[in-house]
């Protein structure tokens, strides 16, 4: 049995019907490479089965604490049954990417069910009428609850589910997997007990050497900053995607060549390909929003999440992450000057982040005790706070890595690949950049009532990436 760290639990503190804390993944393949040709769904169910052990939280399910009085645990589910978990549908003729957006879209918007373990996974036939994909194509569509992993060790999930080759095979378990009886209510009640006791003074402790760094890195910036210095910081506006979430979502992505990428940032000394995917979202939410007459004269800003996961901790799961706010600087018509500035705004993001230290400002949260963490997210989650308050950022921009070499399923190969996230009170729009194999896609997705019409935000970004590519080539 193992506690859930505090980030950890905040996922499942805040999670509501119409706010669901679970991440997916969509990746679409051509099964040709496959021996004979052909991926069948029993070879699919005895390939998963066979890698079982690779990822804890395939079989692990929440246990949580009555009253909410402490962090839930996880344990060894007694009655694992793998075809709950794998699912095979199909969608209608003609079978293109819009259909397949909104198959996914609906997917995505279904809590999952915490009696079992935190995840699901959908063989997707059917999809002959998407465009530049293989004839026989299949996707497979899996959520995984944000309270069991972060972006980075949902990738290693992703490697420990695939090959190199189209012949590979998982290494067997070298240990036998035991499942666990659930804990009583009285061994609960004593372990929270501890805990709520023992937490408060680390985390005094922690925010003790957290708090006078970050004091003074934010003083630095308010006597060096003037009030007409355009990256000066200001309030953040209010715009449609920070209004409250209802319980539908929708998705989209467009994808570009990472050479591309590349190129674009050789035009500003020392940018990174995040800072250019920030640029081209920027652009997007800027095109978006003036063709709805909502962009507002203040630029608008996003949260980016950033890793704090060691070399140490590379395999294990649950989240290793804080974030940083950045400016968008959409009130800036010029795509390369906009980069330019964002460029700036990141490192001056990351300074900050580097004084306090990204472990302090994770530990920080982690270190909460369990009884005040779950009564405050549980409130804020189900009063709507979020959407009501001054909002602090707009969206959400999440660049996840992936990796640069083809990727091979139960003997199909990969050959796209996509994220969603999650849609929160208050950032009812979740950008997700996935790289891999060459290629980088921009994700969308968001709440219906925000975003009815997710198709035109794409073209927006595929526009925005166009006329900042032709800028910085020039």
């Amino acid at each position: 049995m193992e506690q859930l760290s505090g980030l950890d639990a905040t996922f499942i503190n805040v999670e509501t019907p119409n706010a669901p804390t679970h991440i997916s993944g969509l990746s679409i393949y051509d099964q040709s490479t496959a021996p004979g040709g052909l991926v069948t769904f029993k070879g699919i169910l005895a390939n998963v089965e066979s890698r079982l052990h690779l990822a804890s939280c395939f079989r692990r399910r929440l246990v949580e604490v009555p009253l909410g009085f402490d962090h839930p645990y996880w344990i060894e589910d007694p009655d694992f049954d793998l075809e709950f978990h794998v699912r095979h549908i199909a969608l209608p003729k003609p079978g293109d990417w819009r259909q397949l957006c909104i198959q996914v879209a609906r997917l995505h918007a279904r809590p999952l069910d915490r009696g079992k373990p935190l995840w699901e996974m959908y063989v997707i036939e059917g999809l002959d009428g998407v465009e530049g994909m293989p004839p026989g194509s299949f996707a497979l569509f899996t959520k995984v609850h944000h309270a069991a992993i972060d972006g980075v060790s949902g990738i290693e999930i992703t490697a420990a589910l695939h090959d190199l080759t189209p012949d590979g095979h998982a290494t067997p378990p070298e240990h036998e997997w035991i499942a666990e009886s659930p804990p009583s209510v009285v061994e609960l009640a004593l372990r929270s007990t501890v805990n709520n006791v023992r937490q408060p003074f680390r985390f005094l402790q922690i925010l003790g050497k957290a708090a006078p760094p970050a004091i003074r890195i934010l003083l630095e910036q308010r006597r060096d900053l003037h009030v007409d210095d355009p990256d000066a910081p200001r309030e953040v506006p209010r715009t449609r995607f920070n209004r409250k979430v209802s319980p539908h979502r929708v998705f989209e992505a467009r994808t570009f060549p990472l050479v591309d990428v590349k190129q674009i940032r050789k035009s500003v000394d020392g940018c990174t390909v995040n800072d250019v995917m920030l640029a081209v979202c920027s652009g997007a939410l800027r095109r978006y929003l003036e063709k709805h007459r909502e962009l507002p004269l203040e630029s608008l800003a996003a949260f980016a999440p950033i890793s704090t996961r060691t070399e140490a901790q590379h395999g294990s799961e649950g989240n290793q992450v804080t974030g940083m706010f950045v400016r968008l600087h959409t009130d800036e018509s010029d795509p390369l000057e906009r980069l330019r500035r964002i460029f700036k705004t990141t490192l001056d993001s990351k300074h900050i982040t580097q004084a306090v230290g990204a472990r302090s400002m994770t530990d920080v949260t982690q270190t909460l005790p369990g009884a005040l963490a779950g009564i405050s997210g549980r409130l804020i989650a189900r009063t709507g706070l979020m959407s009501r308050m001054r909002p602090i950022a707009n969206c959400v921009i999440s660049n996840v890595p992936g990796p640069q070499v083809p990727l091979y399923f139960t003997g199909a190969r990969m050959i796209a690949s996509y994220g969603l996230g999650l849609p929160m009170e208050g950032f009812g729009l979740f950008l997700a950049v996935v790289s891999y194999n060459g290629a980088i896609s921009v994700c969308v997705t968001s709440c219906r009532d925000q975003m009815p019409d997710p198709a035109f935000f794409a073209d927006c970004v595929e526009a925005s990436f166009r006329e900042l590519y032709l800028a910085a080539v020039a």
